[in-house]
């Protein structure tokens, strides 16, 4: 099978290469492009108060000058313990400069969590947000670790003065209810003390940048190594394949420089948030909104919302989950949401009703993306157009990516066209290797005609023309009678139902006969809708097949989600093993 013949297809963006070139460089060097050539125009966007791109290189440049004379050095590790907060960007390219690598750690973590990942990786710094929640815990996570300084990072110097004098006044602005003295230092001291003078460090663009520990739903979670060549090449791929018709949006063209207005919706210590927001911004010398929590507000989202239009954001990328709380929340008409344009989903699997619902409310074309930590992580993206966009799949794998189908036993087997298998991957995105873990890193890695695959883990077909199309994860397949069920193929349909707002599968052991499966399906209804668990159930008879019907339906008022807006399956399947009292 000729591993490029999809595109020369009709659906390949007429103004995409097939292969690019990619700069030899390392990752800060975007930054400081942008502050060279557009250090006037504004960069992070926090509480209505603006940093230039001048301004943020000037703190990255404090920022490793600071970290140097802490005993920093090229191959130590500094982490990220922040929401999406204006602090971040600078503290990331900052310690880029001195030749480190960033540890980017979820802000929602507990102490345990955020320990395992400080002693796997060995840090020795780490930011934190001075919040009463978020500093307690980094400083009881740094226990039994190499780290010997927190560095405290405070909203107050973002916020316009009138907001920060009135929120001290009230007590209103996040604050830690102590310090370890002996272990901290404050952002904004450093900013003060130290010049912006950057060591000098020669990187090779193969070396890990940045350290994403993927989500462990299946296991110890891992510490995918991202190179600074892995992460450049990503941003570039997305962008040349971004191309807007006249016909399906307000303007016609592809990412504009100096234009765009990135509103931070997935947490930037995410690859999806990282990549397609964060990163994007600076290398297209674009405005990005600082969103730390994208579900607050009453109702939730509200305030994503509020700055969306306030800021007339024009670039979303985002998760089902979210899309789907846009499309249903009940105040959208409020919201002036016309700036709109360039909207991916990613994360997790897109159920076609979301994106029609959330098109039908903004009038703006989403489409649907693919991609994992260790990708960088974007491999497929659909068509940017309405006429060969495909609801239900990932879309095509794009510039210098080739995607294989394989078996599911071995992964060395190549399976023919329209056939289930795992989906391997290989292209300049696909990461180096799990951080300490050469056993699991070989793995999930194999050789085809002397080019190295990544199996993702995810099992999918692709058709005559390229588009691949994912049926659900390798481990949560579900087994009925010798049947293969899958998780996301049910929701999808549950989508359709009017009632549906999210859904959730799982598969259970039946009493009778352990080894065998049946599906449950939890189900969030929109608001203002009621309906009884048999009224699913029923509902399914015409929708699907038997094996794949649920069996049960629980009706609730949440799901379980991971802080980049998946559906924790996984807590679902423990918390109703432990109901049933299976260990």
């Amino acid at each position: 099978m000729d591993e490029m013949y999809w595109q020369s297809g009709p659906a390949w963006p007429r103004r995409a290469p097939k292969t690019l070139e990619y700069p030899e460089e390392p990752l800060f060097a975007m930054l400081d492009r942008a502050a060279e050539k557009s250090g006037h125009l504004p960069f992070t966007v926090f509480m209505d108060r603006t940093q230039t791109f001048a301004e943020v290189r000037e703190h990255a440049d404090r920022i490793a000058n600071f970290l140097v004379t802490k005993g920093i050095k090229e191959g130590d590790k500094v982490a990220i313990f922040l929401p999406n907060v204006p602090h971040f960007p600078a503290i990331f390219y900052g310690a880029l400069k001195t030749g480190a690598k960033v540890v980017t750690c979820n802000p929602l973590y507990k102490a345990g969590e955020l320990n395992y990942q400080l002693k796997d990786t060995g840090a020795q710094i780490v930011f934190a947000l001075d919040h009463p929640t978020f500093t307690p815990t980094c400083y009881e996570a740094i226990k039994g670790t190499d780290v010997h300084t927190v560095i405290v990072c405070s909203v107050k110097p973002f916020l316009s003065k009138a907001k920060a004098t009135i929120g001290g006044l009230l007590g209103k602005i996040p604050k830690s209810p102590y310090y370890e003295e002996d272990k901290t230092e404050f952002y904004e001291t450093i900013l003060a003390k130290y010049e912006p003078k950057v060591p000098q460090v020669s990187i090779d663009p193969m070396d890990t940048a940045v350290l994403i520990y993927t989500g462990g739903t299946t296991g110890t979670p891992k510490g995918a190594e991202l190179t600074h060549h892995n992460l450049t090449s990503n941003l570039l791929q997305i962008v040349e394949w971004v191309y807007l018709e006249k016909e399906d949006a307000e303007r016609e063209g592809g990412v504009r420089y100096g234009e765009e207005v990135y509103v931070g919706a997935v947490p930037w210590y995410h690859s999806y948030g990282l990549t397609l927001t964060m990163l994007m911004s600076v290398w297209y010398a674009g405005k990005l909104v600082c969103i730390p929590d994208p579900r607050a507000g009453k109702p939730p989202l509200s305030e994503l919302l509020s700055e969306l239009s306030k800021n007339r954001g024009t670039v979303l990328n985002c998760v089902p989950a979210l899309y789907a709380g846009i499309a249903n929340h009940p105040d959208i008409a409020k919201y002036d949401l016309t700036s709109v344009t360039i909207c991916s989903s990613g994360a997790a699997p897109l159920p076609p009703e979301v994106a029609k619902a959330f098109e039908d409310v903004t009038g703006t074309l989403l489409f649907e993306g693919y991609g994992l930590t260790e990708t960088s992580p974007v491999t497929h993206i659909n068509p940017t157009n309405r006429k060969f966009r495909k609801f239900g799949s990932i879309g095509l794998p794009i510039s210098d990516t080739i995607c294989k189908i394989v078996d599911m036993e071995t992964g060395t087997k190549e399976m023919p066209v329209g056939e289930v298998g795992e989906i391997a991957i290989h292209g300049p995105q696909v990461f180096k290797g799990y951080y300490k873990k050469p056993d699991e890193t070989a793995n999930v890695m194999r050789e085809f005609n002397g080019k190295r695959f990544f199996l993702t883990g995810d099992i999918g077909s692709m058709d005559e023309n390229g588009y691949t199309f994912i049926s659900d994860r390798k481990k949560q397949m579900i087994n009925v009678g010798g049947m293969k069920a899958y998780p996301r193929e049910i929701e999808d349909i549950l989508f359709t139902h009017p009632k549906v707002q999210m859904a959730a599968v799982i598969g259970l052991p039946r009493e009778e006969d352990p080894n065998n499966e049946f599906v449950k399906a939890y189900i969030m209804l929109k608001e203002g809708e009621t309906a009884t668990p048999d009224e699913f159930i029923e509902w399914a008879r015409d929708k699907m097949a038997g094996y794949k019907r649920p069996k049960e339906v629980d009706i609730v008022e949440r799901l379980p989600m991971s802080n980049v807006g998946k559906v924790l399956r996984r807590e679902l399947w423990e918390a109703e093993m432990k109901k049933r009292g299976h260990s």
